[in-house]
């Protein structure tokens, strides 16, 4: 039994849900989003809820049954406040810049390493070493953050890179030299 999967989901002011078919559309303030739902699950819009259920009580659906949840709730949270993801660059000389929707690098390579943003996504650079990344959709920010830090993963020896907010490094000692 899915604890999560039966929790009704309130839909806000200002959300609109519709279900067609195995599509799910949730419009709000931030944008619209879509997501299609797994066959075996059922979504359903009732007295300002969205209800959950499923058909059958095979494996795979009821696993189903709990994402499917997850998700339709990330998107009304995600239209009405959004997802934000903040990066932090460290490094002597290195900085991040955007100019309209391309990013650009300078992290200790020959030549600065550009990064398309995708639609959908805002992302601002404060003080060339501190970027936000915000969007409605959950998936979407978390990947571009992820992309972003991928770019130079932070080293543990030197403690530089492109980092999440908060993250903490364990730093590691190196050769000794004796």
């Amino acid at each position: 039994m899915s604890r999560i999967g039966n929790k009704p989901i309130a839909i806000p002011g200002g959300v609109e849900v519709k279900v067609a078919g195995s599509t799910v559309s949730v419009k709000g303030p931030l944008g619209k989003l879509d997501w299609s739902v797994a066959q075996g699950v059922s979504v359903a819009v009732d007295k300002g809820q969205v209800v959950v259920s499923r058909s059958s009580d095979d494996r795979k659906v009821r696993a189903l049954h709990g994402l499917v949840r997850a998700e339709l709730n990330n998107m009304i949270h995600g239209v009405t406040k959004g997802y934000e993801r903040a990066l932090e660059v460290t490094g002597v000389g290195y900085k991040a810049a955007i100019q309209g929707r391309t990013m650009s690098f300078n992290v200790g390579y020959i030549n600065p390493v550009t990064y398309q943003v995708p639609a959908g996504i805002d992302v601002k650079v404060d003080k060339q070493t501190l970027i936000n990344v915000k969007g409605a959709d959950k998936r979407m920010v978390g990947q571009v953050a992820a992309n972003l830090r991928a770019i130079k993963p932070p080293d543990v020896y030197k403690q530089k890179g492109v980092r999440y907010a908060g993250e903490t490094l364990r730093k590691k000692e190196g050769k000794t030299g004796k």
